[in-house]
């Protein structure tokens, strides 16, 4: 593949839109080549012209490496996009174009190619109006051979395996299976009985017979009585207040004077029993 260097300088640019309110804008470029290979694409910039306003100056040089084939096809465009820098929120673009490789190397054939050419190529805006005017000069370096990049693998794509529409398949039969076809006998594709047993395997060989009484839990078995944990809902009922009144004062006061009268009674009695037994006695003696 036949290549060729390209070395192109931004000199400047003029009739630039103002991007800023106050001040002079601050201008820079981007500079990319489309349409060629990738390791060829790589982005370029000048340094930022501090206070360079809708008339800045870069000087600045960049390089790249393009496919000469490509270029005179018109497939290679070199582009520029100048942009002013902002501290708050994102740059701003002032003015773009882009440059057909092809014109630019048959400037370059119909001249002294030892020396660069200076050019100038007017700028749009993002909206589309034409504004400004880029400044650059460039200059192709001598043909060289560049090893072609290897062609991509194709990978092979990946086959469908399906079923037959009829016959068997995996050893399974058809579904519905054909007139005559004779199933196999039972118990195929089964292990025969015993199979994985020791043989003579002595009485309870394997897991231990259950304890006896073992079976389900009686009925309620896990679930506490009715109420369990709770009191009776009578406890929760309140006691009515003892009631204090003039009835239950005038009854303790009645039952305080008829015991007063039984003791008043009890002792005349016993007095008069003394003296009657006085009496009795002196008589006697006499």
């Amino acid at each position: 593949m036949e290549c060729r260097p390209l070395e192109v300088t931004v000199m400047s640019a003029k009739d630039l839109k103002d991007a800023n309110m106050f001040g002079k804008m601050d201008p820079y470029v981007a500079v990319s080549l489309s349409g060629g290979e990738k390791r060829y694409k790589a982005k370029q910039r000048t340094p930022v012209h501090k206070d360079g306003g809708t008339s800045p100056r870069w000087g600045h040089p960049v390089a790249f490496t393009i496919d000469e084939a490509a270029a005179r096809a018109g497939r290679l465009k070199l582009k520029f996009k100048i942009k002013a820098e902002k501290t708050l929120g994102g740059d701003k673009e002032v003015g773009r174009v882009e440059v057909p490789v092809k014109e630019l190397l048959e400037h370059q054939d119909g001249g002294d190619g030892g020396k660069p050419k200076v050019t100038g190529y007017s700028l749009r805006l993002p909206s589309g109006k034409t504004r400004g005017v880029l400044e650059f000069s460039y200059k192709f370096g001598e043909r060289f051979t560049a090893e072609a990049p290897p062609a991509a693998k194709k990978v092979d794509e990946p086959v469908m395996a399906y079923p037959p529409a009829s016959g068997s398949s995996a050893g399974y039969p058809q579904y519905p299976p054909p007139a005559g076809y004779r199933y196999p006998p039972q118990g195929y594709g089964h292990p025969p009985q015993g199979y994985g047993h020791p043989p003579n395997a002595a009485p309870g060989y394997g897991y231990p017979p259950p304890p006896q009484g073992y079976g389900p839990p009686p009925p309620g078995y896990g679930y506490p009585p009715a109420g369990y944990g709770y009191p009776p809902a009578a406890a929760y009922q309140q006691k009515p207040p003892k009631k204090s009144g003039g009835a239950g004062l005038g009854l303790g006061l009645a039952g305080g004077l008829l015991g007063g009268l039984l003791i008043g009674d009890m002792m005349s009695d016993a007095s008069e029993a003394a003296a009657y037994d006085a009496g009795f006695d002196d008589g006697f003696d006499m």
